[in-house]
Order: structure tokens, then sequence, then C-alpha cells
């Protein structure tokens, strides 16, 4: 009595096929996978201009790059209407329109407004405001796949 090979033959192609299949779809993937980073500034005079800076240079080198900017506590000043590095005399505004025009999305911690009794139109334009910056963070990291850059 004999037993066919056939079956396992079959089978044993079956899984080489799915495995190349499989392969070949998460190399596509990442081929076209577009990088996404969040930037996060919680002090705007010491990470403000240097992260606005490291933002241009990223993007300068890689500029189909997706960026988010969440600031909190003392970082939501980079974003007030009129701020400036105290240390250089730069106004960051233009520095941030220029990035906003480029595709960044600039976030403003709304529980860091509810703290410090700002308001949103004190902020300039280009700000968006999200519930909680460390929750958006968070989330970016985790449910978006997004590297975490601290300047």
């Amino acid at each position: 009595m004999t037993i066919s090979n056939a079956p396992f033959s079959f089978l044993k192609r079956f899984l080489l096929l799915s495995a190349f299949i499989f392969t070949a779809l998460l190399t596509c993937e990442s081929a076209f996978a577009q990088t996404k980073v969040v930037y996060h500034i919680d002090d705007a005079q010491a990470q403000g201009l240097k992260g606005l800076r490291n933002i241009r240079n990223h993007l300068d080198t890689a500029p189909q790059t997706k960026i988010i900017v969440v600031t909190h506590a003392a970082g939501v000043d980079l974003l007030m209407e009129g701020a400036k590095d105290q240390k250089n005399n730069i106004e960051y505004g233009p520095l941030v329109s220029a990035l906003k025009s480029r595709g960044v999305v600039f976030e403003v911690c709304e529980i860091t407004l509810k703290n410090r009794n700002l308001n949103k139109n004190q902020f300039v334009l280009d700000a968006d405001f999200t519930p909680s910056g460390v929750v958006k963070i968070a989330d970016l990291q985790y449910l978006d796949h997004y590297a975490y850059i601290k300047p």
C-alpha cells in the first residue's frame, strides 16, 4: 500500500507561495510608507528655535515626511502671537508659518490653556488645538506609528 504525496506537495507549494506573497506585500508596503514624526515641545525657550530649525532641516532632507508638532506646558508659548526666542530675539511666527506651508501641523494642548488661563485667540493662526498634548503624543506614537523627537 502506497500513500500519495500529492496532498502534501500541494500544501507545501501553497505555503511557499503564501509566504512569498506575504513577503512581497510587506516589501511593497514599506517601500511606499511615509515617514511620520511627532516633535514634542514642552519648553519654548529651551526647544523652540532649535526644534523649528530641526524640522526645517528634516523637511529639506526628507520633504515627504509627515510632521506634527505637539506643544504643552511652556511649549505652547512657541505658538503664541508675537512670541520670540529671548536669547536670539527671533520671532517664531514667520518660522512656524513657513513650516505650516510645507505641511507641518502645530498643535496646542487645551489642558495647558485651561491651567494657564489662556485663550485660543492668543495663538497664531497656524495653530491647531488638541484636548491633551500628552495623550496626542502617546496616540501618535502607539496607534499611528509616529517616530518621536524631542529637540
